[in-house]
């Protein structure tokens, strides 16, 4: 399966993971994150049943705060 995350063209085995599936498969840790799906927003509570799909268009950012 081929998508777009953050620009950039990845491929991944199967035909559809979870949001979830893909933070732990890039390591995406940080606490503070936002995701989008074909500018979508989704929210951390549909992390496990969003799926994403081939051709889907993601991103991934990191909230940062200062001051």
């Amino acid at each position: 399966m081929k998508i777009r995350l953050n620009n950039n063209t990845e491929e991944f085995d199967g035909d559809g993971l979870s949001v979830n599936d893909l933070l732990r498969l890039k390591n995406f840790t940080f606490k503070m994150l936002v995701i989008k799906i074909n500018g979508t927003l989704i929210k951390k509570s549909e992390y496990e049943t969003t799926r994403i799909r081939e051709g889907d268009e993601v991103h991934v950012l990191h909230l940062i705060s200062g001051g």
